[in-house]
């Protein structure tokens, strides 16, 4: 129900997010409650969207098999399990790093499993890109976490998550447009159909190299990742590109797949550019 590896990547993001904020290490009294706060807080956010979607989640093939579907989990269980994750969770942010992030992160949560899983996942073929903010901030709560300020830097590895959201999500929407019709959710391939969407996906990619090229730009980050943004953008948008012009069974998914591995190498990247390169 916590969608743990979605989490982990979130808490990957958190995690540069702090490392960049500051020079050298990073305190352990702070690291540790902060990765553990923004943690259960994802957390709850997904165990959440569970018991929001756990109607269409039954119909839907890719999600049939969920705890609450299959009765695995009663959902007043689920709601108490969720709750106390969140509770916890802001208790540890705001007693022990700071009320900024404990705010930021809940505001997160809420913006997730209710604007955007109770209102804009059904109301608009847009849910995403919106609603892709809730999903961005992580980076943002870890530079909070570490400076208790909100910094342009920080805003930027934010629009980079908030650019990738739409080709990531649209090419899964893609593989499963099916599943999202049968259920009245409308995404954007369902609405203006696959063709629109591929073009879509391939224009973001576009968009997100462009995006990816700031860190270096305004001196945030170094040589190191700028090769390495380079060449993560230069074969998400092979991906798009086969999807849009030479489509065969199973690309949409291939491209869903590297997505994932798009971003977080991308992170990866920048924390090693930063202790590496940008640092010396």
């Amino acid at each position: 129900m916590t969608k743990p590896r979605v989490v982990a990547l979130l808490v990957l993001t958190a995690l540069v997010g702090m490392s960049l904020s500051v020079p050298g290490g990073l305190p352990w009294q702070i690291l540790i409650p902060a990765m553990l706060g923004i943690g259960l807080l994802s957390s709850a956010a997904a165990a959440i969207n569970h018991i929001v979607d756990q109607k269409i989640d039954t119909i839907m093939g890719r999600t049939h098999n969920r705890p609450l579907p299959t009765g695995q989990v009663t959902t007043s269980n689920a709601i108490i399990f969720s709750f106390a994750m969140a509770l916890f969770g802001f208790v540890l942010l705001y007693g022990f790093v700071n009320p900024l992030t404990a705010y930021l992160t809940l505001a997160g949560l809420v913006g997730y499993s209710f604007v955007y899983t109770l209102y804009l996942k059904r109301a608009t073929p847009q849910n995403i890109t919106i609603g892709g903010l809730a999903g961005a901030i992580p980076p943002l709560l870890g530079w909070t976490a570490m400076t208790n300020e909100v910094h342009a830097h920080a805003l930027l590895l934010v629009l980079i998550i908030f650019t990738w959201t739409p080709p990531h999500f649209w090419a899964l929407a893609i593989h499963r447009k099916n599943d999202y019709a049968k259920v009245n959710i409308p995404m954007l391939p369902v609405t203006h159909g696959v063709e629109f969407t591929k073009t879509q996906i391939l224009l973001y990619t576009v968009l997100l190299f462009v995006v990816c090229l700031l860190p270096y730009l305004v001196g945030m980050s170094g040589w190191l990742y700028l090769l390495g943004s380079v060449g993560l953008n230069l074969v998400f948008f092979y991906y798009a590109w086969q999807l849009k012009f030479n489509d065969k069974e199973g690309t949409a998914f291939a491209t869903f797949k590297f997505s994932i591995v798009h971003l977080m190498a991308l992170f990866i990247i920048l924390l090693l550019d930063h202790y590496l390169v940008a640092s010396v």
